[in-house]
Formats: structure tokens, sequence, C-alpha cells
């Protein structure tokens, strides 16, 4: 077993560990201690586990924490006690919080920790926990802004911190299959890509292109308003936004895009060596200034990289499609329930699910046909949080850390600006500047409510 690297204060990290280190040698001397508290194959030693700490434990969190808990979780904050009960009652031993501010003032032993709030609140607690020394694992999107996911990427990088972002579909085989194919030119330079979900319909959905609610109902007893709002303008509690509504609504989430794009632009943005776009342009059912619309398409301009040609990257949702191609051939499912990516290359035609997973040459006979390349790039071992686990223990930086999530947040996010912008954008990576559209930056920055800060 690694051991995990100082992460701040050596002075905790020593009084926790050497007094094992020094102690060790005596009790053996007395008794036989078992593997498993001292460690060794198939074991973790209590000195060997992190210290881990979630904030938002109700929905997404509760997933996260599970796949943490080999390790020590030792403190869970949730604005809304109520909705993380269950989870509070699943590890009785974590301290509570409902300010993760105050969370990690106190609890100076914390490792690492997991951030699953609402878009509108990654960033405060996710910058925070670096800034202190932690190891952050945070739900996708990185972020809510566009500049926010710089800042978060830079100084996680300055911090020498673990991160990971939540796409876990990252960690799968699916991405890598795509990516070996493509870059061993399975279908030949790649000057298309479409990209769709059901979003924000289907299992999983939630309204937009809906007005502000004007009933004012009392936020529930166990629950800080206040605290769940974070930096995000002032508005009365409604349960039109808690819990689980949030994503549509233009003060906390990032619709369409940010619930989902993060999963399903993976693939071609890590196959394809993507980066920044060069300009960004959205239609869409009408845009009011309270929601995402109803359902958009968003259209990505990348100049060449590389080897490889320039490319139209198209992404549609809440029910929009591109075309079916001719050689799927009868009956046979394009991408996945929730969505999918088309490659369209100058040889043929990739299909992938949602995560890129199931990859795809079509017409199938094109895909008996094909002579897989060799698996080049390494497989992840277990969950995407282990990942995430493994590299705070020294081992490699985990595959969706900040350096290639943060980027690639960065690129999503952009359409969130220009579905909000209503025009074609021109993008100055290097800058975080709109070229074109002076006032569409606003949509790139964000104003924080007073009392919060980043």
């Amino acid at each position: 077993m690694k051991k995990f690297r100082p992460i701040r204060s050596k002075q905790r990290v020593l009084s926790r560990r050497s007094f094992i280190g020094k102690t060790a040698g005596a009790i053996a001397a007395f008794t036989i201690v078992p593997r498993h508290v001292l460690g060794g194959a198939g074991n973790t030693a209590p000195s060997e586990k992190l210290n881990i700490a979630a904030v938002g434990v109700g929905g997404m969190g509760r997933s996260n924490v599970k796949n943490c808990e080999c390790e020590n979780i030792v403190a869970l904050c949730d604005v809304d006690w109520d909705y993380a009960a269950v989870q509070f009652e699943n590890y009785p031993k974590a301290k509570r919080y409902k300010d993760y501010r105050v969370m990690l003032e106190k609890e100076k032993g914390i490792d690492a920790v997991i951030v699953a709030t609402p878009d509108h609140t990654h960033a405060g607690p996710a910058m925070m926990a670096i800034k202190l020394g932690k190891h952050v694992y945070v739900q996708k999107p990185l972020t809510y802004s566009v500049e926010e996911a710089r800042k978060l990427t830079e100084a996680a990088r300055e911090a020498g911190v673990a991160t990971q972002m939540g796409n876990q579909g990252h960690s799968g085989e699916g991405v890598r299959l795509v990516r070996e194919w493509i870059q061993a030119g399975a279908i030949g330079g790649v000057r298309e890509v479409h990209i769709w979900t059901n979003r924000p319909f289907g299992r999983w959905g939630w309204p937009q292109g809906v007005e502000r609610p004007k009933e004012t109902p009392a936020a529930p007893a166990n629950m800080d308003w206040d605290l769940w709002l974070g930096p995000a303008p002032q508005r009365p509690y409604h349960p039109a936004y808690h819990p689980s509504k949030w994503r549509g609504w233009l003060d906390f989430g990032t619709g369409s895009l940010g619930d989902m794009g993060c999963h399903i632009f993976d693939a071609p943005f890590w196959a394809l060596d993507l980066g920044a776009p060069q300009s960004v342009e959205a239609a869409s059912t009408p845009v009011n200034s309270e929601t995402y619309p109803v359902a958009s398409m968003v259209t990505y301009k990348f100049a060449a990289r590389g080897n490889m040609p320039g490319l139209t990257m198209t992404w549609y949702d809440g029910g929009l499609k591109p075309p079916r191609p001719e050689e799927l051939g009868p009956g046979r499912r394009m991408g996945t329930e929730d969505g999918g990516v088309l490659f369209v290359g100058e040889k043929g035609t990739l299909m992938a699910g949602t995560t890129g997973g199931s990859p795809r040459l079509i017409p199938e006979t094109k895909m008996q046909a094909y002579e897989r390349p060799a698996k080049t790039i390494p497989r992840i071992e277990g969950t995407h949080e282990q990942n995430w686990i493994d590299a705070c223990k020294g081992g490699p930086a985990a595959c969706s850390n900040f350096d290639y999530a943060g980027p690639m947040t960065e690129m999503v996010l952009l359409g969130c600006v220009a579905i909000r912008a209503r025009q074609k954008l021109y993008w100055d990576a290097e800058n975080l500047k709109v070229t074109n559209v002076p006032e569409a930056n606003e949509f790139v920055h964000r104003v924080y409510r007073s009392g919060w800060t980043l």
C-alpha cells in the first residue's frame, strides 16, 4: 500500500503516523499484531487511510461517499439535514455541518474533500479546500462559470493536490477504445461530430423554459436556504429549485449542457485532442431570464490540431437529434436512451453512447471486419472515486484531474454562454474573453452575492 503524501501540515501527518511507526515495534515485543491492523496485501492499515469530508451528500454525493467508504469518512456537510438524513445515518461517526466554511476551518485532520452540491456552489468549497492543501473530487460540471473552471484548475496545479471531476465515464473502457481507434485512423480524419441528449426530459429530467414561481413558502425547518443560495442572487425559497430541480435555473444550474456535456463531450474531447473552440453559436427555443430553453442546438468550431483537420461539433438537446446515418441500418438504436455521439470521418462513422460506451463502427459489417489496434492506454481499476483516492495516496494523477477536466468544462460551458448571448461568439481562450460581443462576457465571469468570494 502506498502511503499518501503529506498535503498541508507535516506536523499533523507525523503526529498521526509517526506514533504508529514508533510504537509498532514496542507492541510487537509483547503480542502478534494482526495484518489488518498493520496493513499488507489485501488490507489497509488505519494509518494509511484518508480522512475524507463531503459537501453536498443528499443527492449524487451519496454515491461518491459510498465509493470512498474504504477510507475514513470523518465529516459530512449539507444545508438540508432532512434531505441528507439517510447519509448521516449511514456514517454516524462523521461530524455534521451545514456550512462548509465552518467544517473546513474546524476539521484540521481532513485530507480530501468531495464536492457534490448544485452547480452554482461547486467552486467555493473546492477552492477553499485546495487553498488548505486538501485533495478534491468535484462533481461535473467542474464549475458554474468558465472563469471559475480556469481558476480552480490553476489553483489545484499550484497547490499540487490530487483532483478528479465526477464524469465517471472517463474511467471506463469505452472512452479508451474510442481514443485508440480514432488515433489509429479507424475512420480517417474527423471533420464532424454530433452529440445529443434527451435532457431536460427523460427519467432524470427537470423543468426548463418556465418562469419564476410567485409563491413564497417557508423553507424546510432543517434547511438553511441562505447557505443553499451561496453566491447566487437572493430569492425566496421554493420547491421548484430544491431538491433536484435546480439544473434548469440560470442562477443555479447549467442546463442540459452542464448535466450531460461533461459526459458526452468527453470522448471527442479526448480522442480528437480538442481544446478551446474558435467560435460557438447557439439556436434554441425561446430564452427567458430565468431558465434555460426547452431545446437547443450549439455549434462549436475547432481549428486543425497537429495532423487532425479542423472540425465542427454540434450539440443537440431537448429532443433534438442529428440526422440518422443511412449506414446505421433499420432497427438499430442511435446511441443510448439518454443520448450519444457520432464521429463522421473521411473513411467512415463511429457511434458511441453517452460516456463513450459501447463504441461501434457503422455499418456493423465494417465493425466486424475491423482489426482493432492494441490497447495502449492504461485501464482504470476500480471506481472513478478509487482512481482519485489512489492519486491522493501518491499514485499517478487521476484520469479526469483538473488539468484535463478544467479545459473541457470551459469548452462545455461556452455553449451555455452562447445560449444566453444568442449570437455567434468568437473566443479568446488565453484571455477568457469573447472578442466580438463584449456583453457576453458577463456570462463568462460571475458576480458573487455580498459575503461570498472565491
